[in-house]
């Protein structure tokens, strides 16, 4: 179905402008309440060695942290500019698929409004992580769907294609919503785009933009299968298929009064009749990420979608002005309480006592809930941004003792800890870390131009093999913030070894580096 001028909607509300860029200053207002957070301190790292690919995610976000470091270094505004300015894009595009949808300055201040308030939001585009990425670009590929529904103009599947490819490049995951959008096209009246010149067009320079990685992943052994089985045993086996379905109930938070309508009204609505099949592409999504049981954020590039329809719904439905106007002030007078959950606004020990207050009196401990099932103070996220700068400047203390730093080296245990050195450690003049976690292990130095005779070691225990082999072990310093998920790691300066570190960390690296060569 092709729109008419008559059926085209007005121009996207200026509102939502002024959303998006309140969104935009609400994440800058608070970014530095917390430090770097783990995974952003790995992301930080890879772009210190920018690559086609790495062991566990496309080059996207080592690219982007990349050029980051180039333009405003290694500080945490930095890393936390680029998904802030995503924020505000979100609302904007978000309320131009409410627009795609037939929705007016209603429909799309109100979808404006519900993305602010989501929990998702707050969070996801506070951090440098993919997710953010991931869900612009589903968000991304869903307008550009639905400009090819209302236009039939073909440049729009050729900017697909450019968005499919681009967003494989951030995370694989969008390969799940473009097998859910493919097969909710075959099963309807726009099948038709099969027959297309320009379909295949738009898939020969997605594949030619995800072309680097693919050929990096197979040059190198497909380590994405390998991190998959390790994300599989560690992390997805704790994951309930029960627990990610209810999930997606308490994740949007407030926007689940627009997410429900909105599943309903696709469903049922006379005038999404044309747009029907997202339905069956979010339902192609939801059945593979619960075979795979996959984690609950996983699907949250569908939000934005089904929050733009029940803006379409509400707007169609209310009528009074009243109602109208009682709607989305309701979302913002719950959601002002509830914005801890997705943004840190204050400080480690207030967190913690606003989660306790919420857990033990609303029953909403999901929050601080870990990926491992069990409970603790502080959400995963808010305890992995504790700690780091500690461990770098006990690592600095240890090192400034070393006299000849020829002869030493740093080894990490996890790649938090790894990154804390490598991207906080730079104020210090610290070198770059050993460690066999991520993509650090491609980096390894695998035989030493010197013969090592300190390391400086960092993990939460002191392992076996290092004890036995230096005869001098002296403990540096350790973690001392009792939140910090790395609470308790220590750093030791280990020295005077038995017999040579070189050869026992040749050993070990060929070990390690065996099923990788």
């Amino acid at each position: 179905m092709m729109l008419s001028k008559t059926e085209t909607v007005a121009r996207l509300s200026p509102w939502v402008l002024f959303i998006a860029l309140f969104n935009l200053l609400l994440h800058l207002a608070f970014y530095n309440t917390l430090g770097f957070h783990r995974d952003e301190l790995l992301y930080f790292s890879l772009g210190q060695h920018p690559s086609a690919g790495y062991a566990s995610v496309p080059p996207f976000i080592g690219l982007t942290a990349w050029l980051m470091i180039h333009i405003l270094g290694y500080s945490l505004l930095a890393a936390r500019i680029i998904p802030i300015l995503l924020s505000g894009l979100l609302v904007i595009l978000s309320a131009s698929i409410a627009r795609e949808l037939h929705g007016r300055a209603y429909a799309q201040v109100l979808t404006s409004l519900a993305i602010v308030a989501a929990p998702f939001n707050l969070r996801s585009f506070f951090l440098f992580m993919p997710v953010c990425f991931d869900i612009f670009f589903w968000t991304l590929i869903f307008w550009l769907t639905l400009k090819w529904i209302n236009t039939k103009k073909d440049k729009y599947l050729i900017l697909l294609g450019l968005a499919a490819g681009t967003g494989m490049m951030n995370k694989y995951l969008v390969a799940l919503e473009l097998l859910g959008i493919l097969t909710a096209l075959l099963l309807s009246p726009y099948r038709t785009i099969f027959a297309k010149r320009a379909f295949y067009l738009a898939i020969c320079i997605a594949f030619l933009v995800f072309l680097p990685n693919l050929t990096w992943q197979f040059s190198n052994g497909l380590p994405v299968l390998t991190h998959m089985k390790a994300l599989q045993g560690s992390q997805l086996v704790h994951v309930s298929r029960i627990t990610f379905l209810t999930d997606q109930l308490l994740i949007g938070a407030l926007s689940v009064l627009l997410t429900i309508p909105g599943i309903l009204f696709l469903c049922f609505g006379k005038i999404m009749k044309p747009y029907r099949f997202m339905i069956t592409a979010g339902i192609v999504v939801m059945l593979l990420l619960v075979i795979a049981r996959g984690k609950s954020y996983y699907s949250l590039g569908l939000f934005p979608l089904l929050i733009a329809a029940g803006g379409v719904y509400w707007e169609n439905s209310l009528k009074r002005k009243f109602s109208r106007a009682l709607l989305p002030l309701l979302i913002v007078v719950v959601t002002i309480p509830l914005i801890p959950v997705g943004l840190p606004v204050l400080r480690a020990d207030k967190l913690a006592r606003y989660f306790a207050w919420m857990k033990d009196n609303l029953g909403l401990g999901i929050s601080v809930r870990w990926e491992t099932g069990r409970y603790h103070e502080l959400p995963q996220d808010y305890a992995d941004m504790l700690g780091w700068d500690e461990i770098a400047f006990q690592t600095a203390r240890g090192w400034q003792q070393i006299p000849d730093k020829r002869h030493a080296m740093i080894y990490a245990q996890n790649y938090g800890q790894a990154g804390a050195v490598m991207v906080l450690g730079k104020k210090y003049g610290l070198p770059e870390p050993a460690c066999f976690a991520e993509s650090f292990y491609y980096w390894l130095p695998r035989n030493p131009p010197y013969e090592i005779t300190t390391l400086i070691y960092i993990n939460d225990v002191m392992g076996d093999d290092v004890k036995n082999l230096f005869g001098t072990i002296r403990k540096i310093g350790q973690v001392d913030t009792p939140m910090a998920r790395e609470s308790g790691t220590s750093v030791w300066m280990c020295s005077e070894p038995h017999t040579s570190f070189n050869e026992f960390w040749i050993k070990r690296t060929r070990m390690v580096m065996s099923p990788f060569e």
